[in-house]
C-alpha cells in the first residue's frame, strides 16, 4: 500500500512539472507573437521594478533631493517627464523637515513633510506643459526650493 501511494505522489508531482516544460515547447512553436510578447513581457516587469515600485507601474519615477548641508534648495532646479503618471521622490538628507508639492495646469500633487532620511513622494496624472515643484514648509519655496517640471 505504501508503495502505491508513493508511486501516486510521484505521479502528481511529475504530471505538473511535465506540463510546465510542454507549456514551455509549445511557446516556442506555437509563437505567433507568443515567445516574443513573453520576452517583452518580461522586460517591461524588470522596468517597473526598476521604476521604483508596483504602484507606479506605468508611470515614470524621477528623483531630486534636498540640500544636506542645509540650504534651501534642490539639487536639481528643472525635471522633464512623458505626460501620464509621473512620480517625483524626495530623499531628505538635511536636518530641516522638508516635503514635494507639484502645482500647474490645474492641478496640485503634495507629498509628506518628512524628517532628515525621509522620502517625500507626490504623484498624479500629469498632462503636457510646465510645472513648478517646490517645497511647502514654512518659507522654503520663498527662500529658493523650487524648481520647473516640464511635461512633455
Amino acid at each position: 500500500m505504501r508503495a502505491l501511494s508513493l508511486i501516486l505522489l510521484v505521479c502528481a508531482i511529475a504530471i505538473p512539472v511535465a506540463g510546465c516544460g510542454d507549456d514551455d515547447d509549445d511557446g516556442g512553436n506555437g509563437g505567433s507573437g507568443g515567445g516574443g510578447g513573453g520576452d517583452s513581457g518580461g522586460a517591461q516587469s524588470k522596468k517597473s521594478d526598476n521604476g521604483g515600485g508596483g504602484s507606479s507601474g506605468g508611470g515614470q519615477t524621477l528623483k531630486i533631493a534636498a540640500d544636506a548641508g542645509g540650504q534651501l534648495k534642490f539639487d536639481k532646479s528643472s525635471l522633464t517627464a512623458k505626460a501620464g503618471k509621473v512620480t517625483i521622490v524626495t530623499d531628505n538628507p538635511s536636518d530641516l523637515p522638508h516635503a514635494i508639492e507639484v502645482e500647474g495646469q490645474g492641478m496640485e500633487i503634495k507629498g509628506e513633510t518628512v524628517e532628515k532620511g525621509g522620502v517625500s513622494k507626490a504623484s498624479g496624472e500629469l498632462k503636457p506643459g510646465k510645472y513648478e515643484f517646490y517645497c511647502p514648509v514654512d518659507s522654503h519655496k520663498q527662500a529658493g526650493m523650487e524648481g520647473t517640471l516640464t511635461v512633455q
